[in-house]
C-alpha cells in the first residue's frame, strides 16, 4: 500500500483526527522511505483536499469550520439536486442493474466492517447515479465537492447504524429510478447529505 493511500485511510476512517500534524520526519519513521516519497505523499493528499500544507508549518489533516461545512454542503445540495432532476426517468434497466450490484457490494462491506470497501462502493454508487444526468461537468463538480467534504463524511464511517441508514437511502434511490418523479428523487439525494453534516456540526459545538 502506498504512503498516500495508507494515510488517506487513516484520515477517512478517523485514525488521524482533523487538525493532526503530519511531519515528514514522522512519515520517514513510520514508512521507512526517502524524504522525497514522504513529501510526494503529502502533495497527493493535498491535491485530494484532505490535507492542508502551509509554508514553514508543514501539513495538517484538513479540518472544517461550521461556516465552511455549511458552504460546502450548500453547493453539494445544489449540484446533486440538479443532477437528480436531469436523470431521465424511468431509468434504463442497465443502470438499475449496475446500481443494484454496487448496492449489494456496499451492504456486504458494511456488515464485514471493511471501511475501505464501504467508502469506495459509496462513492462509486453516487457517481454512477449522478452520471446518468448526462452532464460530465456537473458530475465532475459533484466529485470535487465529495472530496472537499471528506472530513465531514469520515465522521460517519465508524458508525454502523449511520452506514446502514445511508445504505437504505441508496435502495430508495434505486426504487425511484423506476418511477417518473425527479423531484422526489432529488429531495432524497439532498436529504441523504444531512445526517453526516449534522453529526459533524454537533461535534464542533
Amino acid at each position: 500500500m502506498s504512503i498516500a493511500r495508507a494515510l488517506e485511510e487513516d484520515i477517512i476512517f478517523g485514525r488521524l483526527a482533523p487538525g493532526t500534524r503530519l511531519t515528514e520526519d514522522t512519515l520517514l519513521a513510520r514508512f521507512a522511505v526517502t524524504r522525497h516519497f514522504a513529501r510526494q505523499a503529502l502533495v497527493q493528499l493535498e491535491a485530494m483536499g484532505i490535507v492542508v500544507r502551509e509554508r514553514n508549518r508543514g501539513a495538517t489533516v484538513r479540518s472544517l469550520t461550521p461556516k465552511q461545512v455549511q458552504e460546502i454542503y450548500a453547493v453539494r445540495e445544489l449540484l446533486q439536486r440538479q443532477a437528480a432532476l436531469w436523470i431521465p426517468l424511468p431509468a434504463p434497466q442497465s443502470l438499475i442493474d449496475e446500481l443494484n450490484a454496487i448496492h449489494a457490494e456496499h451492504g456486504q462491506h458494511i456488515e464485514a466492517g471493511f471501511l475501505r470497501g464501504v467508502h469506495e462502493a459509496n462513492d462509486r454508487f453516487h457517481l454512477t447515479l449522478f452520471g446518468a444526468c448526462g452532464n460530465d461537468h456537473l458530475v465532475q463538480s459533484i466529485e470535487l465537492y465529495m472530496r472537499l467534504s471528506l472530513p465531514v463524511r469520515a465522521n460517519s464511517m465508524a458508525n454502523t447504524d449511520a452506514l446502514r441508514i445511508a445504505h437504505d437511502h441508496h435502495r430508495l434511490m434505486i426504487e425511484m429510478l423506476r418511477g417518473q418523479d425527479n423531484w422526489v428523487l432529488a429531495q432524497l439525494c439532498v436529504d441523504h447529505l444531512q445526517p453526516s453534516k449534522a453529526r459533524y456540526l454537533n461535534r464542533l459545538v
